[in-house]
């Protein structure tokens, strides 16, 4: 068994794309607002302005209380759209209620749009067109090709189907020829089709929920949950026991997180390239 070593990778891509980022010329920027204090949204944001700073760009922090409305935010986006100096604005999850998600998350400038989750982004990456693209499913690719593991023509099982990571990955490993099967809530007998695959993705934000006996031997398992169990961070995988089994494994923390970061970073290159048609 190989641990996938997310930290290491990241720090390599960060390396190369700070090569490409002091070639340009000019300071590339970086957009987050955050509405609320939610406390997982701060780490979260702390991250992006730490990774920022890594990498010389500017950082624009908007942060709103939980009541401001739908239009105002939407206003405050669309200032950030015709703002020049900001290469990728992305609005952090969760949203208070009364605020409709896609609605904002379809306000962002589609050449802005660093998270990959506007409807026009979306359809990009359906038709395997240039666009952006979310950035854990890019980060899991990553993982893959860096260990090399093999995608064309592998089965792959993706559990969960969440706009964020289930159903790009999905499309990003249809993209390469993989046979994609796509498990959620509502699918019977999971365990079916994961023993049967050469790669299991897992992001469904349950501890432990992927067991020894439901991957074949020698599996690859990409673990994406981040779950919190008496102060300690632990995966979708109940990775004591899969380990002894899967050939390659993801950890929790240090696997697919570290990648998320990495890949919103080259994100922000790649939208200043889309924007300006370098």
């Amino acid at each position: 068994m190989t641990i996938m070593n997310g930290k290491e990778l990241r720090d390599k891509t960060l390396k190369g794309l700070k090569k490409k980022v002091d070639k340009l010329g000019t300071t590339l920027g970086l957009a987050v607002i955050q509405v609320g204090t939610d406390e997982a949204s701060t780490v979260y944001v702390n991250q992006k302005r730490k990774m920022a700073h890594e990498m010389g760009y500017k950082f624009v922090y908007k942060l709103f209380t939980r009541n401001i409305s739908e239009k105002n935010l939407i206003r405050e986006i669309d200032i950030l759209n015709k703002d020049d100096s900001i290469d990728g604005i992305l609005v952090q999850m969760p949203l208070p209620e009364h605020i409709n998600p896609k609605v904002i998350q379809n306000s962002i400038d589609v050449n802005k749009d660093v998270d990959g989750l506007t409807l026009t982004s979306i359809g990009r990456l359906i038709n395997n067109e240039e666009g952006l693209v979310p950035c854990t499913p890019k980060g899991i690719v990553a993982l893959l090709d860096y260990y090399k593991v093999p995608i064309k023509g592998k089965n792959v099982v993706v559990i969960g189907r969440s706009m964020l990571v289930g159903k790009p990955v999905a499309n990003l490993l249809l993209n390469r020829d993989a046979t994609v099967t796509l498990c959620h809530s509502k699918t019977k007998d999971i365990k079916a089709y994961t023993k049967n695959a050469d790669i299991v993705i897992v992001a469904v934000g349950k501890a432990g929920f992927l067991k020894r006996d439901m991957i074949k031997k020698d599996a690859v398992v990409i673990d994406v949950g981040i779950n919190r169990i008496d102060g300690k961070l632990c995966g979708d995988v109940d990775y004591v026991n899969v380990s002894k089994k899967a050939s390659l494994i993801t950890p929790v923390p240090g696997g697919v997180g570290p990648m998320t970061i990495a890949e919103l970073a080259n994100n922000v290159y790649e939208a200043h390239i889309l924007r300006n048609k370098i």
